[in-house]
């Protein structure tokens, strides 16, 4: 097994934390939208387009913002392109609640399954990042169940303040 270099590390690492920035982000507000009756499907995508839309920007001037900090300079081409790729690389994590409230829309399947379902897939995904990007780092493996441990307790944590904030 090949050692990543440290481009790909901190690849790695830029792209898992606007996955989860993305996925928190989703995740509040399915739960929230789990809170109104007789909610539908698309009113569940269009808030949620809305707020990942919201979040891939901010995500995306935040990088432009902390660049002209660091480098006192815009961003070139490549520099550009790269900040793009780990933004909208993010994506990936929201794709599996859409497919659920697609189906929704268009089957009639409840639309409070869809989003249980897509509460457990966003949890779930937090954990698999999370474990996609320490498995092969070298620490201990106590180490890496202390951070698996840690996001999916925030996961959970979310879950309960939500639900203790919307009944």
């Amino acid at each position: 097994m090949s050692t990543p270099t440290d481009h790909e590390r901190e690849l790695r690492a830029e792209t898992l934390k606007e996955r989860v920035y993305l996925s928190f982000a989703a995740l509040a507000v399915v739960i929230a939208m789990t809170s109104y009756e007789g909610v539908e499907a698309g009113e569940v995508a269009t808030t949620l387009v809305l707020t990942v839309l919201g979040m891939l920007l901010a995500m995306l001037i935040a990088e432009v913002i902390s660049h002209l900090v660091k480098h006192e300079a815009l961003p070139t081409r490549v520099e550009s392109f790269h900040m793009l790729n780990v933004t909208f690389g993010s994506l990936g994590a929201v794709i599996i609640p859409f497919a659920l409230l697609t189906a929704s829309a268009l089957t009639g399947w409840n639309v409070q399954a869809a989003l249980t379902w897509s509460i457990v897939w966003l949890v779930l995904s937090l954990i698999f990042a999370s474990y996609h990007a320490v498995h092969k780092l070298r620490i201990t493996p106590l180490q890496k169940s202390v951070v698996l441990g840690a996001e999916a307790t925030l996961g959970l944590v979310v879950i309960a303040l939500k639900l203790l904030a919307y009944g």
